[in-house]
């Protein structure tokens, strides 16, 4: 069964239990390989950590019916394996029927609320490893932002940890996802020069325990396009990149194009 988009409220309402029915019954995608080679999942956690910009639009994801509309549109697409989100989120794509045979990826750390004097205290306040388990979810992914002079990043990297050791002990893959951050006109701002990166990345093969498969984030909305997807298409040829995760530059294309901004990325798999 599926419930439709404007029945959601609805159902929600009186008919709470049907989430844990429908995830009990929900087909399993057959690996995290994914369809083309490549692992390729549409982000939806930005929302739960106060972030709703896309582009030039401040509320652009406030809409809840829109992104899910949006999403619906993405996740359907040949080629797209699944969905990375927040309980919110991935519980209407649950009751809608979306996630049928998908990759779901649980968004754990949404604590670190966007513009906050606290944003890198990134608290563990959304899926814990039992709940995606307990969802039969493929795993759990968690922000992991280095501010060497703020001292609320030991904690947050403990906690990271933490989730790393959870997600192994069910046999679920952990998705990490590494920043060197600075306060900028007291703004949290992500380093993406070269050194920083690396040096995020080695942080985070160190929670792992692993060689670091690594999915790509799709990052900001740019207004150009073509010249976004020309920087994601070169670094899809190197071999240690596994796949990619990419949420606005998808659902909100400079063009409003979901499915043909999907395929094209697809097409770059």
């Amino acid at each position: 069964m599926s419930v439709a988009l404007t029945d959601l409220a609805r159902v929600r309402a009186e008919q709470p239990g049907l989430v844990a029915e429908m995830a009990a019954v929900r087909a399993l995608p057959d690996s995290l390989v994914g369809t083309t080679g490549r692992l390729l999942l549409v982000a939806a956690d930005h929302t739960a950590r106060g972030l709703l910009r896309a582009g030039s639009d401040g509320l652009a994801m406030a809409d809840r019916l829109r992104l899910l509309e949006r999403l619906s549109v993405a996740v359907s697409r040949p080629g797209v394996d699944g969905v990375l989100g927040t309980a919110d989120v991935i519980e209407d794509l649950l009751l809608m029927g979306a996630l049928e045979g998908k990759v779901v990826v649980g968004s754990m750390n949404r604590g670190g609320l966007a513009g906050t004097v606290f944003e890198i205290d990134d608290r563990f306040t959304g899926y814990d490893a039992d709940a995606v388990r307990r969802r039969r979810f493929q795993g759990g992914k968690m922000l992991l932002r280095i501010d060497p002079e703020d001292p609320a990043t030991a904690p947050t990297v403990a906690a990271c940890a933490d989730a790393v050791g959870a997600l192994a002990g069910h046999g679920l893959m952990a998705m990490v996802e590494p920043f060197i951050s600075h306060r900028v006109d007291g703004r949290l701002r992500n380093d993406l020069s070269t050194e920083a990166v690396i040096r995020s990345a080695t942080v985070a093969a160190g929670l792992a325990a692993t060689t670091l498969p690594v999915l790509l984030l799709g990052g900001e909305v740019e207004a150009d396009q073509d010249a976004q997807f020309a920087a994601w298409e070169k670094a899809l040829q190197n071999p240690q990149v596994r796949g990619m995760v990419v949420g606005r530059s998808l659902l909100y294309p400079p063009d409003g194009d979901v499915a043909s901004a999907v395929d094209a990325v697809v097409g770059m798999m």
